[in-house]
């Protein structure tokens, strides 16, 4: 009997002989289904380790999954997609979609995290994350907070400029940034030595109504303290208000004369930014006059400067050692000494004291004009006083009496204020070697060449080199009297 067999005892599958087929377009849902279901990092990998993955298929199970109750999960797939399959790399768009989705379920470790990688793994410009981010913003609404947490990663990562940037395109497109972020930033560049940037970032926050905190404040103390312009600002703010004012004054008129040596400085928008410190107490009133006050005569606009201080005067804060001195200095600059001497006499008057840069400017204003009887008298109630002129005074003194003949009475001021720990500059002793070669005292140039260089300062190529052959020919006189003692100089071979 013959057997007639209905279907082969044996049927090969298919999947021996054939590649895996691809993924159709249920697969993100299969994948969605499969994790929501309670499936994990092993069931993914039994089931679709296999499968091609594309930044598309990604994009479509994190959006899938944006719900918060599902961040986890979609957390552990944009791992498991980058783990499991080498050849595959998360796209920016993918990265964030995962960290919204992170930020809107409170994830903010893992959205830290998530955006450090991001920054560190992808070899795009850091404005592409930001551009990626904001693009992704209206599929997964994860709220401004996403903006802070990139801003303070890039502060984290010491990425300053970056940091600021962000903050710059993000307000200017309507986004808010937070205080806590703009702290961040301002503590980094603290720390990391970055004083510009965290003036910078301090001014852009005034200018948003971004108003500092406590911690701002500290922060920025730290910053003057560094730098080493707080005690100038106090002594300045002492002799404005009388006493000493609160940190957040202290600092606020730091930034001013900051920004007020820009050369693109606006008075009149700086006049903007103080009138709304002082409207939150930030400022006083004494202080923002005399602040205003004080680059008004920096720039020699004398007329709005008094204009400002009529109007300091109405509104009852009355003058101070500091405006006083504002309008000598800018009378001496401007040679109009005798108005200059007028204001010392009104000041005295008035009970407020002369300090130093007082004096400085009256020796500065009246050497220019050759007034050296009057710059002497000047120069003597100064010491009296306890006070050395600076460098700008002292070398324009120096250079009047030499220029008059009178170069060992300024050899010997210069000796007296060096005793009064005077810090002599290059020009100082220019001048005097000068007068002094100018008198043909060569040995005392050769002196005041060895003893600047003793003092660590160095003359420039040309000077030098004529300083050189002056004590040449000084030995050259020494070698026609005494030839067997005859040494070269240094600097001659």
């Amino acid at each position: 009997m013959i057997l007639r067999l209905r279907r082969p005892l044996l049927i090969l599958p298919k999947s021996i002989h054939t590649k895996p087929t691809p993924p159709t377009a249920s697969s993100s849902s299969d994948i969605t289904g499969l994790l929501i279901n309670g499936g994990k990092w092993d069931a993914l990998t039994a089931r679709f380790g296999s499968i091609t993955l594309t930044n598309s298929l990604v994009e479509q199970v994190l959006l899938d999954l944006k719900e918060p109750s599902d961040a986890k999960k979609a957390l552990l797939f944009f791992h498991w997609s980058s783990t499991q399959h080498s050849s595959f790399h998360h796209s920016l768009r993918s990265y964030s979609i995962a960290i919204h989705i992170l930020v809107r379920s409170g994830l903010f470790i893992d959205a830290g995290a998530l955006l450090e990688s991001a920054i560190t793994k992808t070899s795009q410009p850091e404005s592409c994350l930001l551009d990626a981010l904001l693009s992704t913003y209206e599929a997964t609404p994860s709220g401004p907070r996403v903006f802070d947490i990139l801003v303070q990663t890039y502060a984290k990562m010491r990425m300053l400029d970056h940091a600021f940037d962000a903050c710059s395109h993000l307000m200017d497109r309507g986004f808010s940034i937070s205080l806590t972020s703009f702290n961040a930033l301002l503590r980094v560049a603290q720390k990391s030595n970055r004083y510009d940037l965290a003036w910078k970032v301090y001014e852009y926050m005034l200018h948003r109504r971004v108003y500092p905190d406590r911690n701002s404040i500290e922060t920025m103390t730290n910053v003057m303290c560094k730098q080493g312009s707080l005690q100038n600002i106090i002594s300045v703010l002492d002799k404005i208000n009388g006493k000493r004012c609160a940190p957040a004054v202290i600092v606020n008129s730091g930034l001013w004369f900051m920004i007020a040596k820009k050369d693109n400085f606006n008075v009149d928008h700086g006049i903007v930014l103080l009138k709304r410190l002082l409207q939150k107490d930030m400022i006083v009133d004494s202080v923002v006059y005399s602040l205003i006050i004080s680059t008004r005569c920096e720039r020699g606009e004398l007329d709005n400067a008094y204009e400002m201080f009529d109007e300091m005067l109405k509104r009852g804060c009355g003058s101070n050692a500091f405006v006083y001195t504002c309008f000598i200095g800018a009378h001496c600059k401007s040679g109009r000494i005798e108005e200059a001497i007028r204001l010392m006499q009104e000041m005295q008057l008035s009970g407020f004291k002369p300090y130093q840069k007082t004096y400085s400017y009256m020796i500065e204003g009246c050497s220019m004009s050759r007034r050296l009887d009057e710059c002497m008298a000047f120069y003597e109630k100064m010491i009296k006083h306890g006070f050395v002129p600076d460098s700008d005074a002292c070398n324009q003194m120096i250079g009047k009496l030499c220029e008059c003949g009178k170069v060992e009475k300024a050899n010997d001021i210069l000796t007296v204020l060096l005793d009064k720990g005077f810090k002599a500059n290059q020009v100082t002793y220019m001048i005097l070697m000068k007068g002094f070669g100018d008198a043909g005292n060569v040995h005392e140039v050769t002196k005041l060449y060895y003893e600047q260089r003793h003092r660590g300062i160095h003359l420039d190529p040309m000077a030098l080199d004529g300083i050189v052959m002056a004590n040449f020919v000084e030995k050259f006189v020494d070698y026609q009297n005494s030839p067997q003692s005859f040494t070269y100089p240094q600097g001659i071979s």
